[in-house]
């Protein structure tokens, strides 16, 4: 689904699944393709915050490529990589990124992703403080492994852990700024 209340291009939306009030809107958008963690708000502050990227905040993806990650494109993928943002080259900047021992345990994705039994995957784990358009999928391309599945686990302390695809959790605002900004009261201050 498209993660927005309306579509001009047919496709579903949040409308068709959730039943909130009409001032109500995604903060944070993710691909049609990419699954996770959505914020839905009607606080502006709360959206100015998150998006504002002078607060940095951390995102954690789990992300599945092509192939076998080398040891290489991770320091590459920590160091920043070249990607285009609006027809621009932009270095993407600093991260950490840690290769999976074993897949992370994850519901199955409807549709799955392409399955090809003899070719490889891998997963790995992103931790990010900016967030341009497609930039976790732009960075794995640019060191050779393109993503195949990508799920966003976690902004701050909000994470995805013990929800299923399509439940949501209604958080207090009180909840909603420790978990987003955590040791942040003065922020929590600024929503009233």
């Amino acid at each position: 689904m498209l993660s927005q209340f309306t579509s001009g291009e047919g496709k579903q939306t949040l409308k068709d699944f959730f039943d909130v009030p009409i001032d109500v809107y995604a903060v944070g958008r993710l691909d049609y393709d990419s699954e996770g963690l959505l914020i839905l708000t009607n606080d502006k502050k709360l959206n100015h915050q998150l998006l504002n990227p002078s607060f940095a905040h951390e995102r954690e993806y789990w992300v599945q490529v092509d192939g076998e990650i080398t040891a290489e494109a991770i320091h590459d993928i920590e160091q920043g990589v070249d990607i285009t943002v609006e027809g621009k080259i932009y270095r993407t900047k600093k991260c950490r990124a840690t290769p999976f021992k074993t897949p992370p345990v994850v519901p199955d994705r409807n549709p799955p992703i392409r399955y090809r039994k003899h070719l490889p995957t891998s997963w790995v784990k992103l931790l990010l403080s900016e967030g341009k358009n497609r930039q976790v999928r732009k960075m794995t391309a640019a060191v050779g492994f393109p993503t195949l599945r990508l799920i966003r686990y976690r902004i701050e302390k909000c994470s995805i852990e013990s929800l299923q695809p399509g439940e949501m959790r209604i958080l207090t605002e009180g909840e909603t700024y420790h978990f987003l900004f955590p040791g942040r009261n003065d922020l929590h201050k600024l929503s009233k």
